[in-house]
């Protein structure tokens, strides 16, 4: 509970910047803002996962490591975005509805099956998703998917609330700096 309500206040105090993203979103590619993705939650569950529009409304349902050429898609906001991580305050609301956590292993797409067998062989899947993780300041995309599990599994050893906070640490310099973002 209090994890929600303290994602409703980060909502309300980061507002201002919501209205701005969502703005320049509608005024370069119009409507929606928001993109919405079917994604596996805790025990292989599934929901829909809330996030700024950061490419071109005609871009395929896929990763975007899986897209030929991806730039062609970017919104010219696209790559702010995603640099800053921008891209994810939507993920506040998934927080709220009680779909994911601040700290756990990102949310995988419907049909990441490779990533999801290892996950439950693993016991990662009882982990509710979060918006950052072990495996996201350890390399994010430029890791593995085998070595992002092994991360995950570590973090279901190790998981507490200090370890959770240096996590979100670690990620806001993550974030500065750009570590790990290759799309």
């Amino acid at each position: 509970m209090i994890t929600r309500l303290f994602a409703l206040v980060l909502l309300v105090i980061l507002s201002p910047i919501f209205l701005v993203v969502a703005l320049v979103i509608l005024i370069e590619d119009g409507i929606p803002v928001f993109f919405t993705q079917k994604r596996v939650g805790v025990n292989y569950t599934f929901f829909q996962i809330y996030k700024f529009r950061s490419m071109k409304k005609n871009t395929p349902n896929v990763a975007t490591h899986l897209l030929v050429n991806p730039d062609q898609y970017l919104l010219k906001i696209g790559g702010l975005l995603r640099k800053l991580s921008l891209d994810e305050l939507p993920n506040l609301i998934n927080i709220i509805k009680g779909e994911i956590v601040f700290v756990g292993p990102r949310p995988a797409l419907y049909n990441q099956d490779d990533l999801m067998t290892l996950r439950v062989a693993t016991g990662v899947d009882q982990l509710k998703p979060g918006i950052t993780g072990w495996a996201q300041i350890n390399g994010r995309d430029d890791i593995s998917i085998e070595r992002k599990v092994e991360l995950e599994q570590e973090y279901l050893q190790k998981k507490s609330f200090l370890f959770d906070v240096e996590i979100l640490i670690k990620t806001f310099t993550n974030v500065l700096f750009s570590k790990g973002v290759s799309h």
